[in-house]
Formats: structure tokens, sequence, C-alpha cells
């Protein structure tokens, strides 16, 4: 079916809107999955004690938000690629549910970011201690991700001690040669100093996730609007039904070797029925 201009724009913003959803999905997804099940972190989960601890909390918002967006993306894309208005519709609701909720979250975070703060420094300080017993690569590599983003070093930030020197960020100046910021502090101090700007991380996000809601509504109303088939009405007026002549009747006659002759009588205006408003 044919769309318009406005219901092209809005398909091509979902395919994109979609394909980024789906490589932030695969990527939560694919991170939970490995804290889950790798050999150095499995056995954390089967510690009673740990059981609501921030770490375990954390992988398992992970999983279960990759899944979710994973999910969503599988009725954004289809609707829109296909142009089927029922799975745009199922897409729409999943789109609000997960924009309000971003909301919400970050109002909360915002409200409570001295006890986010801390959860997150306890999730640190997991990863920290499960890289020095098992010295896992992967969690290397995560390590060095939070370091150089936060520019700190493990949990002392002294190198002469610190266990996992080998990922912290190159020292800025002298005296950090000696002595850089360890991070569990500097996790806790920069989400509740820039606790604000994490809100406004939440509801930027809210406010894309509203904005291809809007695209989503849009394009299923216009695949609506192309669907629908058009009506010619013809209006019968005064000089037509003078200059109306009825064409005549005629007869061909078709004969065939051996067959009996064959008549056909050839369509006119007159044997046409026409509707008038």
């Amino acid at each position: 079916m044919a769309l318009d201009g406005c219901g092209l724009l809005c398909k091509y913003i979902l395919i994109i809107f979609n394909i980024i959803f789906a490589v932030v999905g695969f990527a939560f997804l694919g991170l939970g999955m490995w804290l889950r099940f790798s050999d150095n972190t499995r056995a954390v989960f089967h510690v009673q004690e740990l059981s609501s601890s921030a770490f375990v909390i954390g992988v398992t918002v992970l999983i279960a938000l990759g899944a979710v967006m994973l999910f969503v993306v599988i009725f954004g894309d289809y609707g829109a690629c296909n142009e089927k208005r029922c799975a745009l519709q199922v897409f729409s609701v999943l789109l609000a549910i997960l924009a309000t909720a971003v909301v919400v979250v970050g109002v909360l975070a915002n409200s409570k970011r001295d006890e986010v703060g801390m959860k997150l420094a306890e999730f640190y300080g997991t990863l920290y201690l499960i890289y020095v017993k098992n010295q896992d690569p992967g969690i290397a590599v995560t390590l060095t991700f939070i370091h150089n983003a936060l520019h700190c070093c493990g949990a002392t930030g002294v190198s002469i001690i610190e266990l996992v020197q080998k990922t912290c960020p190159e020292p800025d100046g002298f005296l950090e040669h000696i002595k850089m910021p360890s991070c569990p502090g500097v996790i806790a101090d920069v989400f509740d100093s820039k606790a604000p700007m994490m809100m406004g991380i939440f509801i930027g996000t809210g406010v894309l996730l509203f904005i291809a809601l809007i695209c989503s509504i849009t394009l299923s109303r216009k695949i609506i609007s192309a669907s629908t088939p058009q009506y010619i009405i013809l209006t019968q007026t005064t000089s037509t039904q003078a200059n109306f002549q009825p064409a005549q009747h005629e007869v061909v006659t078709t004969t065939y070797p051996d067959q009996e002759p064959v008549f056909f009588t050839p369509l006119s205006a007159a044997n046409i029925p026409v509707a008038y408003a």
C-alpha cells in the first residue's frame, strides 16, 4: 500500500529507532547473561546471603531490561517494515509502558540518590572482589571501562598496593602517580552530585520513547488511510441527460468449422450500470 511523505518518514524513523534499540537490548542482555552464567560469577547467585545484594539485583535488571527491549523491538520492526497495523498497536502499548517506567525510575533515582549511589558502589565492590580472586579478563574489561569513565583506581587508589592497577587509567599529574581517587567513593559522590543530570538522561530517554510512540501511532493511522478503498460518485446533470444517447445493439456472428454459430453482443454505455448521486 502507498504511504504519503509523513507516513514514510515515520516508517523510517521507527526502523532506525528499533535498530538502535535492538543493539542496546542485545548489549544489556549479553552482559547480564555473561555475568549470570560466567564460571567466575555464577557462585554469587547460589549464596543465600548474597541473594539481595546489589550485584545480583543489578544483573537481574540487566537481563530483564535487555529481554523486554528485544521483545518490544520484535513488534516494532515487524509492524514498521511490513506495515502491519496490529503489530504497531502492540508496539505502541509496550512503548508507552516502557517510556512511563523510564521516567518514573529517573525521578525515583533522583529522590533516593544516596541509597542508589551506595548500591552502585556495592555493585562495583563485588566486581572488584571477583576480579581479584579469579583474574577474569571479561571483568577486567568492565573494570577498565568504569575506571576510565570515572577516572578512579580500584578500592584504594594507591598505586603501590592496588590489586587492579593494570585496569586503571593513566595518572594526571605527579600526585596521581602515588594515589588516585578510589572508585567506591567516586561512584557514590558522582551519583549524588550528578543525580539531576542522571534524572535528565532518564527523562530525555523517555521523551525519545514518546516520540517513537507518536511515530508509531501516526504510521498506524496512515496505514488505515492508505488501505481504505476510494469511491467515485457520478453526479447526474440535466445536460448529460439530454446528450446521453444509448448505443444501438449490434450482433456479431462468428462461425467456427463444424460448430454452431456463436453470437456476441458488444457492451455499450447502455449495458453498463452506473450509480448516480
